[in-house]
């Protein structure tokens, strides 16, 4: 009998110490929520232009290093214009406000 409790206590010990480091490690491993897409999205609009600006100058207009940073360009841009309209869909008043303010200037 003394052997069957020492087993379920260590069997207990364990699982539990187990299933507290499984909790520490998803709480503390788990990434931050980024607050700076808007940042992040303008140094990459930033980044992607130098590149394109550097390729024409190097390699010409019409050469296979500019055409990538000019698609890599437009692709930020996009980027840029989605977060955009994703931040005014979500900052908007419920009627509509914020369009009505700067359409009547």
């Amino acid at each position: 009998m003394k052997l069957l409790s020492f087993r379920l206590g260590s069997f207990l010990g364990k699982t539990a110490l187990a299933t507290a480091a499984l909790g520490f490690f998803l709480a503390a491993g788990a990434p931050a929520a980024k607050a700076n897409d808007w940042d992040d999205c303008n140094r990459r609009v930033a980044y992607t232009e130098w590149r394109y600006h550097e390729a024409v100058e190097r390699f010409g207009p019409y050469s296979r290093d500019a055409r990538h940073w000019e698609h890599e360009r437009h692709e930020a841009y996009e980027r840029q214009a989605h977060l955009r309209h994703e931040y005014r869909e979500h900052h908007r008043d419920r009627d509509d406000r914020y369009y009505h303010d700067y359409d009547s200037r």
